[in-house]
């Protein structure tokens, strides 16, 4: 099985949740040779209740996943923290919305990486520290201890392309070793075109976050497509036109 464990099912943050746009991205998944991803928007992005609302209205719900077209989307986010990174959150649905609401009042002060974790301590959600050394947002400032408690790293596929000629793989592997978590990839994709620039192969049927969690555990197999940089570009490219094509409606 072949799944992408961060991606985004809008062009930004400031617009609103599109069907049609999310279909793209499912097709997209689709003929990248994926059987699901998750979906891992970003937790403060405009009306996020809107997104499960909609799925709900058009697509079953089952275990931990909605089948949509026969691609399983698993439910996530992606978190600011206070001190500087983004956490991706992966979970039952009703963990992710309430979590989401629980968020409302850090949306713009962000919180705090340790109260994070609490929140999350008691709950079945997979934990991945989001393209951990990301000049803007780097990981590297949390102590070890909250590190610890992570369940991977993201070897992003966003972060491969900026930082072609850094050994970013190499860089996420022996830091993840060194804190004896596991390594993920996910395309921090925005837009179909980047879908398939990484993802992970696991062995098993994934169909609950339990599953999901004894995947990552097992340290699933990762892809890197030898068209990331064509994927990567692309999509940045087609994603700013359309971003300009908005602002000017």
């Amino acid at each position: 099985m072949n799944i992408d464990l961060h991606t985004h099912g809008k062009l930004t943050k400031k617009t609103d949740f599109d069907l049609e746009f999310f279909l793209g991205m499912t097709a997209g998944a689709a003929k990248n040779g994926l059987d699901a991803f998750a979906l891992t928007e970003h937790f403060n992005t405009r009306h996020f209740q809107e997104i499960y609302d909609t799925l709900d209205a058009h697509y079953h719900y089952e275990n931990n996943y909605y089948d949509v077209d026969g691609i399983r989307v698993f439910p996530g986010m992606e978190v600011d923290v206070k001190e500087t990174g983004h956490i991706l959150l992966i979970g039952d649905k009703e963990d992710i919305v309430s979590l989401n609401k629980t968020l409302e009042p850090f949306k713009e002060e962000f919180i705090a990486f340790e109260e994070l974790l609490r929140l999350t301590d008691e709950k079945e959600i997979l934990r991945i520290g989001a393209h951990p050394f990301r000049e803007s947002t780097p990981l590297t400032a949390h102590p070890e201890r909250l590190l610890e408690k992570l369940d991977a790293f993201d070897v992003n596929g966003k972060d491969l392309f900026t930082y072609e000629n850094t050994s970013m793989e190499e860089r996420v592997k022996k830091w993840a070793e060194e804190l004896g978590i596991r390594i993920t990839a996910g395309s921090d994709s925005h837009h179909p075109l980047q879908l398939g620039a990484v993802f992970n192969e696991v062995d098993n049927d994934i169909k609950t976050i339990a599953e999901l969690k004894e995947a990552v555990f097992q340290q699933p197999k990762r892809h890197i497509s030898n068209c990331l940089s064509t994927k990567v570009e692309a999509a940045k490219a087609v994603k700013k036109t359309l971003k300009q094509q908005i602002l000017s409606a």
